[in-house]
């Protein structure tokens, strides 16, 4: 079963591109992350975002513990980004930045 949080989803919609960064917050285990990397992402693609134009980590995971490291992190960023289009970073568990 998927709980769509339309609400939640929407206001990140008609807040996307107003220059600002966005942070969602709430509880423990409330859907913050599904609703950045499932949800959202998943309307950025159907609205024709290009995948190489959605840059997604999670800093809990395994994987991406070298990019807490801001010195690793910006050069990954910077490497990601190929022209001027618009580009959604997408973070998780940013506090372990």
């Amino acid at each position: 079963m998927e709980i769509k949080r339309d609400v939640y989803l929407n206001r990140l919609i008609t807040k996307k591109h107003n220059g600002l960064i966005k942070v969602v917050t709430g509880i423990r285990r409330c859907g913050k992350s599904y609703l950045l990397f499932n949800l959202f992402k998943d309307y950025l693609l159907a609205e024709g975002v290009a995948e190489q134009h959605i840059i997604e980590i999670a800093f809990d995971s395994f994987e991406n513990k070298r990019f807490r490291d801001p010195e690793v992190l910006y050069p990954y960023l910077k490497e990601q980004i190929k022209n001027d289009g618009i580009y959604y970073v997408l973070l998780d568990k940013v506090q372990l930045l």
